[in-house]
């Protein structure tokens, strides 16, 4: 892991200002994966519901299980992440956004359980409603995860 230090004179009076930047976590490039497949089975979930094509209903069922995997696989890598760094536990929001990705993958797993039927109602409606709140839950906690771990903070340590 790759640490930079930037010191400026001046920026807070007599003293001089210290900024860490360390490597962003590695869940983080991870997560990416899953939230792909999270996007694309509500896209295809929404091609399903308009053409009624069994194809995109497959797709969907096949997204969604994949990113459900993914996720859960990834958590545990983040949660020991967590674990391993100290500077991690001690970030500011980081439990709130533990249980965010925890509610993202509750609401997956469930979708994935209910892609698991046959035709039509395994979109239209609970699973396109829960490829709508896993989409949105998603976007919810990637924006709050980027906020807190990319946004640099004048005069704040973060390592």
């Amino acid at each position: 892991m790759k640490i930079e230090t930037f010191e400026t004179s001046g920026a807070l009076g007599d003293r001089p200002a210290t900024v860490v930047y360390a490597a962003p976590p590695f869940h983080a490039m991870l997560a990416v994966v899953p939230a792909t497949c999270f996007v694309g089975a509500l896209l295809t979930d929404l091609v399903y519901w308009r053409s009624a094509e069994m194809m995109w209903a497959d797709f969907s069922a096949w997204l969604v299980s994949t990113g459900v995997v993914l996720g859960w696989l990834f958590l545990i890598v983040g949660l020991i992440e967590i674990a391993a760094r100290p500077s991690h536990r001690r970030r500011e929001g980081i439990w709130a956004y533990l249980i965010g990705n925890l509610v993202v993958l509750v609401f997956a797993t469930l979708n994935m359980l209910v892609h698991t039927r046959d035709a039509w109602t395994s979109v239209v409606p609970w699973g396109l409603i829960l490829s709508a709140a896993t989409v949105v839950s998603l976007i919810g906690t990637a924006s709050f995860g980027w906020t807190m771990i990319y946004r640099p903070r004048p005069g704040v340590t973060v390592q």
